[in-house]
């Protein structure tokens, strides 16, 4: 069964010089169908600008996320700091609602002094609240999407994430490829190893959807450390082994490219995409 699949850039493309509100022009012209806006040092673009790349995008139909603020930590030992993380997830929201973004990113925090359950319940107490104030703004279009990290000091393993979307209405996950092969230790190599993260969101989730993130990527024992550029042969994870599942398992996937190169290298993962299911066609 052939996947729906859709590639792009994690931000602003290397070859792209315009208004962010006219970048899946871009996008569109090289051939690549989503883009995911970094909003990564704070939610500043405005209203008005938020629902010109909402046309924008729909015009192209290109897919739109939303990468919400680095700044986030809702498993803080700080109470100020929980509050203000909420407050970065609601402005999120709305800019999100703005631009018709159907996922919005985020890294939910570190353990810090916590074991990783108590961190868990420090973060669905906080999202308890951030949907509370969501809702009484009257957001009705929005999907948070937390994201698996890189990190071994972070909350966000992928059984962790999963729980959290299991508990949530209005969450979905973010599989970042690169940080589970980071944070293990370099444990992908195969299209199995790729098959049994599907296969556990399937089967844990009920669903055949999917945002995802994709770099190779340089790591310690302590986890992430440096993304690399697509071609770079000594890091991981390896891209084919993951076309090829997409190719077969059915699922409809967004792949954001954050390899230095963004939307150079989107674009080789989506022509390396087209000559797999040439093969298989041929086949």
């Amino acid at each position: 069964m052939e996947s729906n699949i859709k590639f792009g850039p994690a931000g602003r493309p290397i070859g792209f010089n315009g208004k962010t509100t006219k970048v899946c022009d871009y996008v569109k012209e090289i051939g690549l169908n989503a883009f995911e806006y970094q909003a990564t040092y704070g939610v500043k673009i405005s209203k008005q600008s938020a629902l010109e790349l909402y046309e924008n995008a729909a015009v192209n139909d290109v897919l739109v996320s939303m990468h919400a603020p680095y700044y986030i930590n809702l498993s803080s030992q700080k109470e100020e700091t929980i509050q203000k993380s909420i407050l970065r997830l609601v402005q999120s929201a709305k800019a999100g609602d703005w631009m018709g973004a159907y996922r919005i990113v985020f890294h939910m925090g570190f353990y810090t002094k916590y074991s990783p359950m108590e961190a868990a319940e420090k973060c669905k107490s906080a999202i308890s609240q951030l949907l509370e104030k969501v809702e009484s703004l009257g957001i009705k279009k929005y999907t948070f999407a937390p994201e698996t990290t890189g990190k071994k000091s972070q909350f966000g393993s992928l059984e962790e994430i999963i729980d959290i979307c299991q508990s949530f209405d209005n969450f979905a996950p973010t599989v970042d490829f690169a940080h589970i092969h980071a944070r293990s230790g370099g444990s992908i190599k195969t299209k199995e190893d790729y098959k049994k993260i599907f296969d556990k969101i399937e089967n844990e989730l009920g669903t055949k959807t999917l945002h995802s993130h994709f770099t190779k990527i340089e790591y310690t024992d302590a986890g992430e450390r440096k993304h690399h550029v697509l071609a770079d042969e000594n890091f991981g994870p390896p891209l084919i082994p993951l076309l090829e599942l997409i190719s077969e398992n059915g699922f409809d996937i967004t792949v954001i490219c954050e390899t230095p190169f963004l939307d150079q290298d989107a674009l080789i993962m989506k022509n390396e995409y087209e000559k797999i299911l040439k093969k298989v066609l041929i086949q």
